[in-house]
């Protein structure tokens, strides 16, 4: 587990982008996980600034980690997030975008998510393997949609699972921890003060850590960096 503290949002934003770009080149393609929340809208805004002309996006394979359970005009949806604040600026084939249809039946879209995983990306012990997978964290330590509530989730059969928010009621789609941990890389983006509790007690391994599934990343790589800014560090000693 490897901790990058930078000065605020916008820092940790250009650092992940450089970090991505550097990820990317050299490779003949990218199967990627992205996240959604706050922190990804200003990283997505940089990425696009920053490298939307340098980086060959015909080689990247977008796919998501967790959706909302709404249609893809939904203010609430992941997919719209990243098509305003990344796709839209870019060059991006369409057949490059993976998304989960959060329109559909939730149950019926996770098997066909799952499947879909299975037969793009290669396969370790029948657990498809992204090169890189971005997560963020709730203030409840929550991670892609594994909330504390239904940590069980994590350990689930299938690839993919339905999770409920635990305050909305509202349905998500996600892949499990099997998929996660199996990734090449994983990245975490965690920004605001809101956040220093839950990081300080996964890092080092203080409190009742465990029951917050963002403990439970540990990719076999063991390739696992965390960007924060200063907000979400302020309680690392």
């Amino acid at each position: 587990m490897e901790l990058k503290i930078y000065k605020d949002k916008v820092e940790v934003a250009r650092e992940f982008s450089s970090y991505f770009a550097e990820f990317v080149e050299g490779k003949p393609q990218v199967q990627v996980a992205l996240s959604g929340g706050s922190t990804p809208k200003v990283v997505f805004d940089v990425l696009a600034a920053d490298y939307g002309q340098k980086m060959d996006w015909s080689k990247v394979h977008f796919y998501w980690g967790d959706e909302r359970c709404v249609p893809p005009d939904d203010e609430e949806s992941n997919f719209k997030m990243t098509v305003d604040h990344l796709f839209s600026k870019i060059e991006v084939p369409k057949e490059n975008i993976h998304r989960i249809l959060g329109e559909n039946d939730p149950n019926s879209e996770a098997m066909r998510y799952a499947n879909l995983l299975e037969i793009n990306l290669d396969r370790v012990e029948g657990i498809p393997e992204f090169d890189l997978v971005i997560l963020g964290m709730g203030d409840d330590g929550h991670t892609a949609s594994i909330f504390p509530h239904e940590i069980d989730l994590w350990d689930a059969e299938d690839h993919c699972v339905v999770a409920t928010h635990p305050e909305t009621g509202q349905k998500r789609i996600s892949i499990n921890g099997k998929v996660i941990n199996r990734a090449k890389e994983v990245v975490f983006l965690v920004t605001g003060k809101g956040k220093a509790e839950k990081v300080k007690a996964i890092a080092q391994k203080v409190e009742d850590f465990e029951k917050y599934p963002a403990s439970l990343v540990n990719p076999d790589s063991e390739k696992l960096i965390w960007f924060l800014d200063e907000g979400a560090a302020s309680e690392l000693s």
